[in-house]
């Protein structure tokens, strides 16, 4: 009897043990209203633009999205808002499960879908111009919003104020086709290899109009932002730069104050090659995150599309030109992994 005792007491404390074990090691647990309690969630941007300023313009997003998931039925203790030193930093980071949810292009998320899942495409304002000819944008700049809400947008091949970059630009407006040797003349900021508007849509732009890619281009070099970027252009480092389509009317004011130019933007700078469109950004979450389960994933969707139908919201998401968002699927982003692959071949062949 008293082995059976003290096997039974062992048993127990052994339950006992396992028990404890089990809630240290968790980073949720059951609040006294009876949500589910979450220490911290991490969420991670990319440098798409000047990290300080995202951290800055992001801050208000913790509270938002602490009371938008307590509405869920989640208490989160901490926001921890991050910006990657590059796109695939952001990641790899999810797929270590070192961040929560990450806002990253669909070139990113697709490169990185092992280890992430897509739940949420950024809405954005449409653009007044929508054309597959360059000459049409820069004809009718300046570009402007308009209430029309986009899930895509287009990539623009850029040209500046520099002696070379003005030679293109005229060449475009006086309706004449820009030649292979025009462009590889000229020295080029692209983005890092996984962002969709500053490096794979222009390297596909340029697979299709002139059999070659941005690795055969004889002058690249690669910025860390589009700020950085724009800021080459203006002091004439760089011809040419590639990005998103309303890149000129982020930085319209800094043009000038900051950049050092006195004429407009507007003025000074044209459009030589325009991109089909592009899917828009992600809300992208962790696979390997501890708390991402499927319950959370809704709670997050509802949270960020309830937070970008507030102004407030919009003010704080505005820092990368998104409105609002809507629930998004892997298969949304196809034509994305159709252009990596594309890129990826091109390389295999260089």
């Amino acid at each position: 009897m008293k082995k059976i005792l003290s096997a039974m007491l062992a048993a127990a404390l052994c339950v006992s043990l396992a028990a404890c074990s089990s809630d240290e090691g968790s980073s949720s647990s059951v609040a006294e209203d009876g949500n589910s309690q979450i220490d911290t969630l991490r969420v991670a941007f990319v440098p798409s633009r000047e990290p300080e300023e995202i951290i800055t313009a992001t801050e208000p997003l913790k509270e938002m999205l602490i009371t938008e998931l307590a509405k869920e039925g989640y208490d989160v203790g901490d926001v921890e808002i991050s910006v990657g030193t590059s796109y695939e930093a952001v990641g790899e980071s999810l797929s270590a499960g070192t961040v929560d949810v990450g806002l990253i292009p669909g070139g990113t998320y697709v490169l990185y879908d092992d280890g992430c899942d897509v739940i949420l495409t950024a809405t954005r304002d449409g653009l007044s111009i929508d054309s597959d000819s360059a000459k049409d944008w820069n004809d009718n700049k300046p570009t402007e919003p308009t209430e029309d809400q986009a899930v895509s947008y287009r990539a623009l091949i850029i040209a500046g104020p520099s002696a070379k970059g003005q030679e293109l630009g005229a060449k475009v407006n006086n309706g004449e086709e820009l030649t292979w040797e025009d462009l590889d003349s000229a020295n080029w900021a692209v983005m890092s290899p996984s962002s969709p508007a500053g490096y794979i849509y222009p390297a596909l732009w340029l697979q299709e109009n002139y059999g070659k890619g941005i690795t055969d281009l004889s002058h690249t070099v690669q910025a860390d932002s589009y700020g950085s970027a724009m800021a080459r252009l203006a002091s004439g480092q760089v011809d040419i730069i590639v990005s998103y389509a309303d890149v000129r009317r982020d930085y319209v004011d800094q043009w000038q104050s900051e950049y050092g130019r006195t004429a407009s933007i507007w003025d000074e700078t044209n459009v030589i090659g325009v991109t089909p469109a592009i899917y828009n950004d992600t809300i992208s979450v962790s696979k390997t995150s501890e708390i991402m389960t499927d319950e959370f994933k809704t709670a997050l969707q509802n949270a960020f599309i309830n937070i970008g139908n507030t102004d407030e919201g919009k003010a704080v998401i505005a820092i990368y030109s998104h409105n609002g968002y809507q629930p998004a699927q892997s298969s949304d982003y196809d034509n994305e992994r159709a252009a990596q692959q594309l890129i990826q071949e091109m390389t295999a062949a260089q």
